[in-house]
């Protein structure tokens, strides 16, 4: 990739990234309260009966809510998960996204009753898993706070966020040996780079579980915290990344991504690009004009 080339995409990717404004507002002079109170009522007009939302100033929450069934997931709650964070992205407002579970389990797999007796023809023309790379493809960082097990599709959706923090009791593993089948949304792919061969291979050719303390070390987890603190640690996390400027937060997302899609001068070259790119950002001009005045930047998230 030129030089040339890099900067051209890297444009046309900020370009993508800054949040369009809201078509609905109080007035001309939007203020953040209007334009909030704007994207909670449209996201409460979308009841889901396998999710819960919540709105945490500009963190939008979704909460795994089949708790008698292990926050299994099935297609119905996949469905909802993927509106949920399509929602949250085109709101122009919601800045991080948290994925937690109800109940004792973030997510204890794939619904297996729904796979079960299907044969080769239909899990390959109607894919599973497509509607689960919503969350892998969100602009919008997404962090995951891990309650309890996350096995199997659990695991996988928990390593498609951006970051993870487990609590104490908190297990993963990727089980999908044991019932015949290997993992299938990220499992053999996204462990190995996060963990590396040997510890991935362990996992996925015996389909033990490793607690949160075993993933801290080997990479996977970011932080892991007594269960009463996880949500509290999560949020505050999420709440400090969507206090900055929108359009540089996505920015910084994409850069960290490229390296798992390039080699190192590739992704090097993509960085660059991106890093030059915002500059044309009002919220450059305005984050590096506070830094020289010794001031609060006021961020417009353009």
């Amino acid at each position: 990739m030129s030089s040339i080339q890099a900067t051209a995409r890297a444009a046309r990717l900020v370009s993508q990234l800054v949040p369009a404004a809201p078509t609905t507002c109080c007035s001309a002079a939007s203020t953040p309260a209007c334009m909030h109170a704007n994207a909670t009522n449209a996201l409460a007009s979308t009841p889901r009966k396998l999710i819960r939302q919540e709105v945490r100033g500009r963190v939008g929450v979704i909460y795994l809510s089949r708790p008698k069934a292990m926050n299994a997931l099935n297609d119905e709650l996949m469905a909802e998960v993927g509106s949920a964070i399509m929602e949250y992205e085109a709101s122009g407002v919601i800045g991080c996204i948290v994925i937690t579970g109800d109940g004792k389990a973030f997510a204890a797999g794939a619904d297996i009753k729904e796979m079960a007796g299907k044969s080769y023809y239909e899990m390959s023309t109607k894919d599973k898993i497509a509607p689960w790379e919503v969350i892998s493809r969100c602009k919008i960082p997404v962090i995951a706070a891990v309650n309890g097990v996350a096995l199997g599709g659990g695991c996988e959706i928990a390593m498609m966020c951006d970051i993870i923090y487990a609590s104490e009791n908190a297990k993963f593993g990727q089980p999908e040996i044991k019932i015949g089948t290997i993992p299938g949304a990220g499992g053999t792919q996204r462990l190995t780079k996060a963990i590396g061969k040997s510890k991935a291979m362990e996992m996925v050719l015996t389909g033990n579980m490793m607690s949160a303390h075993d993933m801290e070390k080997a990479g996977l987890v970011s932080r892991v915290l007594p269960a009463d603190q996880l949500l509290p640690s999560t949020f505050q996390l999420a709440d400090q990344i969507a206090s900055l400027s929108l359009p540089i937060v996505k920015t910084a997302k994409r850069a960290v991504l490229s390296s798992f899609d390039s080699s190192l001068s590739t992704g090097m070259g993509i960085e660059r690009a991106l890093f030059h790119a915002t500059f044309a950002l009002e919220d450059q001009t305005e984050g590096m004009a506070a830094f020289v005045g010794k001031r609060k930047p006021q961020w417009k998230h353009q």
